[in-house]
C-alpha cells in the first residue's frame, strides 16, 4: 500500500500539523506503508505538476494548518491544480484523510472545506483528524494525543486496505449537474505534459502574447470594429434620479464590451465610464441585448437577476436601488 501526504502549511517551527504528521509516518511505517511526503511550499513554483503524483497511490493525506483563516493557499494550489490537470477516473479510486490542525478558529471549517473538494473531485474522504492546538508543546507534553493520532491512523489504514465503501453524496451529483468545466479528454501522459507545460511561466506567457497576436491579426483581416465606447453613458445619465444619501459603486461587465461600464453614484451626482475601479459594491455580468431591453425599458435591473439573464455579485439592496436610481422610459410612464 502506497499513501502520500500533500502538507499545505508553510513549515514553521512549532506548526502542530507537522507534529501529527510525523506521528502518522510512523505508525504507517510500523504496518508497512510506503509513505511519501510533498511539503507543497517546496512545490510554489510548480505545484500544477503535482497531481500527477497520485497516480500510483492508494490513499492520501491533505494536511493544513490554519493560521489565521482557511486551508492556505498552497493547498488551494494543489486542489485547483487537481481540477485542472489531475486524471479523475484515478482519483475517484482514491481515499482521502484531512489533517487540519489550527493555531486560532476554523478547524472543522477547514476539514469540511477538504471534504467537499474531494468529494466534487470524485475521490473518497474518509474521517481525519482536526483540532485546536495554541503550542506545540501541548502535543508534546501529553501521551493522550498520541494515543488518538495511533487510533485515527489505525483507522484510515483498514479503511484503505480494506477499500470500506461509502454511500454516494451530494456534491458529485451537483457536481455533475451544474459544472462548466470542459473534458480535455486527455491520456495520463497528456495530462502530465499540459501539467508541466502550465507550471513553466515563460512558456505560459509566450502563449499569451501568441493568442493575442493572433487576436489582433484576425479582426483586423475580418474588419470587426469595435463596440461603440460611448454606448450606453448618455442613456444613464439622462435618466439619474437621485436619492438622498445613497453612495455606491456599480459595475457592468458585457461580454462584447472590452472594457467593463463603471456607474459611480455619490448622493445627487454620478459618473459612468468605461474602465476599471479599485472596488465596487455591485458586480454584474449582463449581455449587451438585456442591456438594450433594459435602458428601453422593458426590463428592470432585478427583474433580469431573477430571471437569471444577468448575474450579479455583491449587496442585493444596493442592486434594487438601481432600479430607483434609473428610471427608463417604459418604467416612468
Amino acid at each position: 500500500m502506497k499513501i502520500n501526504i500533500y502538507y499545505g502549511g508553510r513549515g514553521l517551527i512549532g506548526d502542530p500539523t507537522l507534529y501529527v504528521l510525523n506521528k502518522i509516518q510512523e505508525v504507517l511505517r510500523e504496518l508497512n506503508v510506503t509513505v511519501e511526503r510533498y511539503d507543497l511550499y517546496e512545490f510554489k513554483s510548480n505545484i500544477v505538476t503535482l497531481p500527477q503524483t497520485l497516480k500510483d497511490t492508494d490513499g492520501i493525506i491533505l494536511a493544513t494548518t490554519v493560521e489565521w483563516y482557511g486551508i492556505g493557499g498552497y493547498m488551494q494550489q494543489f486542489l485547483d491544480s487537481c481540477w485542472l490537470y489531475g486524471d479523475k477516473e484515478k482519483i475517484a479510486n482514491i481515499y482521502m484523510c484531512p489533517v487540519v490542525m489550527a493555531t486560532t478558529y476554523g478547524e472543522h471549517d477547514a476539514v469540511k472545506t477538504l471534504t467537499e473538494a474531494w468529494e466534487i473531485l470524485g475521490g473518497r474522504p474518509i474521517t481525519g483528524i482536526c483540532g485546536y492546538i495554541a503550542e506545540v508543546s501541548e502535543l508534546e507534553q501529553d501521551a493522550g494525543y498520541d494515543r488518538v493520532i495511533e487510533k485515527r491512523t489505525e483507522d484510515m489504514y483498514r479503511s484503505i486496505n480494506q477499500k470500506v465503501p461509502l454511500f454516494p453524496n451530494s456534491n458529485q451529483a451537483v457536481k455533475q449537474k451544474i459544472t462548466f468545466t470542459q473534458s480535455l479528454n486527455l491520456t495520463p501522459q497528456e495530462a502530465e505534459q499540459l501539467s508541466e507545460l502550465a507550471s513553466d511561466d515563460l512558456y505560459v506567457q509566450k502563449q499569451k502574447e501568441d493568442i493575442q497576436e493572433l487576436a489582433s491579426m484576425f479582426k483586423d483581416l475580418m474588419n470587426v470594429k469595435e463596440p461603440d465606447s460611448t454606448r450606453f453613458l448618455q442613456d444613464f445619465k439622462d435618466h439619474f434620479y437621485p436619492q438622498a444619501g445613497f453612495r455606491a459603486v456599480y459595475k457592468f461587465i458585457m461580454p462584447e464590451m472590452r472594457l467593463p461600464l463603471i456607474v459611480k453614484v455619490n448622493h445627487t451626482e454620478m459618473e459612468c465610464y468605461y474602465g476599471n475601479v479599485d472596488s465596487v459594491d455591485v458586480e454584474m455580468q449582463v449581455p449587451m441585448d438585456i442591456m438594450d431591453e433594459i435602458i428601453a425599458g422593458h426590463m428592470t435591473f432585478q427583474k433580469a437577476f431573477m430571471s437569471g439573464d444577468m448575474k450579479m455579485k455583491g449587496d442585493f439592496k444596493v442592486l434594487r436601488t438601481l432600479d430607483l436610481l434609473y428610471v427608463f422610459a417604459t418604467q416612468k410612464a
